[in-house]
């Protein structure tokens, strides 16, 4: 029997590689967790003769394994270096086996050890510490897992710009703004008490307490009670609790308009599209003379989106039907693109406009009409899954892609979104339709053609 001592995890890869070289077998190794000097205790029976090894290792396998050498169990090291030894002899897709014994443990501890780290990042409340050198920052938290060093990249990202440390039983990390180190552990008693940081987070938790949601049970699955000693918050939940029922009726009148009360319990394109003409969501269906709702097929490789409907759309109930819309036919055209095959819709189902005599006359809608309406807009995005969604100007991409982002800084470019594999955002052809003279509107023109012709270009080569 070979006994192995490991501390962490790169000293693991060390001696499993090693032992691999030495055709050494699982039965014939004992790893020894060198911070509980515990030997594991789980070896199996020796599985007799295996094929020749295969000395390429999963990726996958050293990302996720990473993970389990956290896990706050001797036994882990054997654990790891089982799986390993089956991978490299003959079973290199060992990991997509869930019913495997091996694997289920494995899969269950790396699950365990990132849940932990989520918590700590929730968890961790910094305390202001004047040492007489200038302020530093010391938390104190218990994790369940073997997670500090791991997880202390991400409070170096995020409060890079303080002196800090975090003190947990197991290690500690220190971070002076130019190193990060990483000693002993320290008992809850190391670190320091009440400061007026306690007070703003008390003031921030009852800011966004939702009394409407206060459910204990899911309270403390989520905020476990075992960190509630230092949890500044925790110490007014029994008072937001008792308050909770007149602050629901008044959270409930303040709340902004939505249209998510009107659409279908079972949504489907036709169900939606008969029941946004009943939306009062936010205050423009008392203005317009209908809500129009989007149109296309139901498995549309592209979605346009736009802002708003037009005067013209307002009358037909049909959206892109006027003059912008009608330039969006040709530019789809000129790039490549059957409009028969693309959905198209608008951020906002009813008209905004300002009447000048007899005339209505475009009007932005308001963030909380945008805001209101986005539930139709996701509803069908739901539904249809296109491959790429185009947002035709500044409201669409509000709407789609936040506030951070700008036309003339990100059209043209696919971004990530939720509800397509891509997100671009171009010029709404009702701006080319402004633009003071000939030369501009052509080259704006060139412009929003080029941008189509991307999403034609990736629409092939996905379905090729």
């Amino acid at each position: 029997m070979t006994r192995v001592s490991v501390n962490k995890f790169e000293d693991w890869r060390t001696e499993a590689r090693a032992l691999l070289d030495a055709g050494t077998a699982p039965h014939e190794a004992d790893f020894v967790d060198a911070r509980s000097g515990q030997a594991a205790l789980d070896l199996v029976p020796d599985p007799g003769p295996r094929p020749a090894a295969v000395t390429r290792v999963p990726r996958k396998f050293l990302d996720l394994a990473g993970m389990v050498s956290c896990f706050r169990d001797p036994n882990r090291w054997n654990l790891l270096y089982r799986i390993l030894w089956r991978i490299t002899h003959g079973e290199q897709h060992l990991l997509a086996d869930h019913i495997d014994d091996d694997v289920e443990k494995f899969r269950t501890m790396e699950k365990a050890v990132r849940r932990d780290i989520h918590k700590m990042r929730a968890f961790v409340r910094f305390r202001e510490v004047n040492t007489g050198a200038g302020l530093e920052y010391v938390a104190w938290h218990r994790p369940d897992h073997l997670i500090v060093e791991a997880n202390a990249p991400f409070f170096v990202r995020r409060f890079g710009s303080m002196r800090w440390a975090i003190l947990t039983p197991d290690e500690s990390a220190y971070w002076d703004l130019k190193e990060l180190r990483f000693g002993p552990g320290m008992p809850r008693s190391a670190a320091p008490g009440d400061d007026e940081l306690e007070d703003l987070w008390r003031t921030y938790y009852g800011s966004i307490f939702n009394p409407a949601r206060a459910n204990l049970r899911a309270m403390r699955a989520e905020m476990p009670v075992r960190h509630w000693a230092t949890l500044p918050e925790t110490q007014i939940i029994n008072d937001l609790l008792r308050n909770a029922g007149s602050r629901t009726i008044s959270m409930v009148k303040e709340q902004p308009g939505s249209a998510r009360l009107w659409i279908p319990e079972r949504p489907t394109l036709p169900a939606m599209k008969d029941a946004v003409q009943g939306c009062e969501g936010c205050d423009l269906y008392k203005i317009a003379t209908q809500a129009v709702f989007g149109e296309g097929p139901r498995g549309a490789a592209v979605v346009m989106v736009g802002e708003q409907p037009g005067d013209q759309e307002d009358q037909d109930g049909r959206p892109f039907v006027g003059p912008a819309g009608k330039l969006l036919d040709r530019a789809l055209k000129d790039a490549g693109i059957d409009r028969d095959e693309v959905y198209v819709t608008n951020a906002v189902k009813h008209f905004s406009f300002e009447e000048r005599g007899k005339r209505r006359i475009h009007k932005k809608p308001t963030g909380p009409q945008i805001s209101a309406c986005r539930p139709w807009l996701e509803a069908e995005l739901g539904l249809i899954k296109p491959e790429v969604v185009v947002c035709l100007g500044a409201t669409a991409a509000l709407s789609l892609a936040g506030r951070d982002v700008r036309i003339q800084k990100d059209r043209g470019r696919f971004m990530d979104t939720r509800w397509a594999k891509r997100l671009l955002i171009t010029t709404h052809p009702s701006a080319l339709l402004r633009m003071p003279d000939r030369s501009l509107f052509d080259e704006q023109y060139a412009q929003l053609v080029n941008d189509l012709a991307m999403v034609a270009e990736f629409v092939q080569r996905k379905s090729a």
